[in-house]
Order: C-alpha cells, then sequence, then structure tokens
C-alpha cells in the first residue's frame, strides 16, 4: 500500500477518478433516460442495478486488462481495412445508442410515452438487459483510458470505485431532474446520439479512424447544459408577469360581471 501514497500515484489516482467520473457522465444520462420508461417504483432498482452491473464489469475487464489492450489487434480485414474486437464493440455500441436515442426522440416528438401503451410497455427485464449492452461498452472505454493513463492495477481499481460511489449518490436526483424537464431530456437524447457517433468514429479501422478528443465532446455537452438551465430560468421570469396580468385581467372581468 506504501506505493498508493507517493506524491506522483496520488495524482494519478485524483486524476483518473476524475476522468472515471466524467466518462461516466454518459452512462448516467442512458440509465436515467432508459430506467423512465419503466414504473415510477421501479425506476430505482434499475439504476441500481445497472450501476452494479456497471461496477461488476469494470472490475472484471481490470483484471484482465493485459488481454484487453490485446482486443486491438485486427480479427478479419474487409478491404484492407482490419477490424479488431474493440474496433466491433464501439462500431455496435455506438450504432445501438443511436438507434435507442433516435427512438426515444421519435417516441417524444410523436407524444407516444412507452409506458402509455400496455403492448409496448419494456419490462423491467428488457430495460436491464439494454443497460447491460451498454455497460459493456461505456466501461470498455473507461477500462482502456485507465489502463492508458495508470500503470498500477490498485489505483485503477480505487478510481473505479470512487467513480462508481459517485454516480451511485447522484443517479436519482439526475434521473429526477431530466424526468421533470423535457427540454434537458431531449437535450440529453441528442447527448446520447452524439456520443455514439464519436464511438462509431472510435471503432473505425486505423487507415479510417476518426477521433473526436473527448475534451471537445464533453465541453460542448456542458456548454448545451448551461445553455439550457439559462433558458430554462429566463422562461420562469418571464411567465410570472405573464401570470400576474392574466390573474388582474380575470379580477377586472369578475369585478365588472359582479357590478
Amino acid at each position: 500500500m506504501d506505493i498508493l501514497f507517493t506524491p506522483e500515484n496520488l495524482l494519478s489516482l485524483v486524476t483518473l477518478t476524475f476522468m472515471e467520473i466524467v466518462l461516466g457522465i454518459d452512462n448516467l444520462v442512458f440509465l436515467s433516460i432508459i430506467s423512465g420508461k419503466l414504473p415510477k417504483e421501479q425506476q430505482p432498482l434499475a439504476r441500481r442495478i445497472g450501476l452494479g452491473l456497471a461496477l461488476g464489469m469494470r472490475l472484471i475487464l481490470l483484471a484482465f486488462a493485459s488481454w484487453l489492450v490485446s482486443l486491438k489487434d485486427p480479427v478479419f480485414h474487409i478491404a484492407h481495412y482490419g477490424f479488431s474486437w474493440r474496433d466491433i464493440i464501439l462500431l455496435l455500441g455506438g450504432v445501438f445508442l443511436i438507434y435507442k436515442a433516435t427512438t426515444e426522440i421519435h417516441d417524444k416528438l410523436e407524444g407516444v410515452e412507452g409506458d402509455s401503451n400496455p403492448s409496448k410497455a419494456a419490462s423491467f427485464t428488457q430495460i436491464i438487459i439494454q443497460i447491460v449492452l451498454l455497460d459493456i461498452v461505456f466501461s470498455f472505454d473507461s477500462i482502456l483510458t485507465a489502463v492508458g493513463l495508470v500503470d498500477h492495477l490498485s489505483i485503477m481499481i480505487i478510481a473505479v470505485l470512487i467513480s462508481m460511489l459517485v454516480m451511485l449518490i447522484f443517479v436519482n436526483s439526475i434521473s429526477d431532474f431530466i424526468e421533470r424537464h423535457p427540454s434537458l431530456k431531449m437535450l440529453a437524447l441528442s447527448f446520447l446520439i452524439l456520443i455514439g457517433v464519436t464511438l462509431i468514429g472510435e471503432g473505425m479501422p486505423e487507415e479510417l479512424h476518426l477521433h473526436v478528443p473527448k475534451g471537445y465532446v464533453y465541453f460542448t455537452m456542458f456548454f448545451s447544459f448551461a445553455l439550457e438551465l439559462l433558458n430554462m430560468r429566463m422562461r420562469r421570469a418571464s411567465a410570472k408577469p405573464v401570470n400576474l396580468r392574466d390573474a388582474i385581467s380575470e379580477k377586472d372581468s369578475e369585478d365588472k360581471l359582479t357590478s
């Protein structure tokens, strides 16, 4: 344990923990939206199971970190372009994420809520399966980042545990906040499409590889989120005088009728 408390390793722990929390944001957004398809009383359980599975997935992948790195070797070729298992996982994850976000946006625009139609209502098992599939993709990306930043397995495990604890604390608050504000829910779905496109770009063969620095992606998400919060505050502020004028107008109308 003494090796953990050197200044260099403590800095690595703080940096990796921060990176794991940032990388977990997209996991939380997806978890919040997909669990919202369930009845209210089942949503907290689905979120806890989803995060528990994500933690287990990350720890398992950490145990096979050296094998994970070897997944970058091509397993087959298409027109001289080699595809590794890493590429396949990221490509499939990106396509699945875009598909789920697009169908959710379509439902919201068409006014069709999944849980309002019994024939289309998602079951608890279906939701958990979808969460597991995305946990695999997000965990893969998270652990590759950890392996690239830190050399000691113990530091990776501690950083992952701390980041998952933070996510567990805030997941219900984030989910409830998104659920209460439809415009934020639509923005979150747009974020998922952006992340899906990024995953597809990262999963392309090396010759076609499209690397988008994650800092750009998360800055765009943060900026859009901050702007939407300002819009929400402006809408609330502008609604109060209107409601007050309406109340005065109604009062004047009642006074005229009574007189």
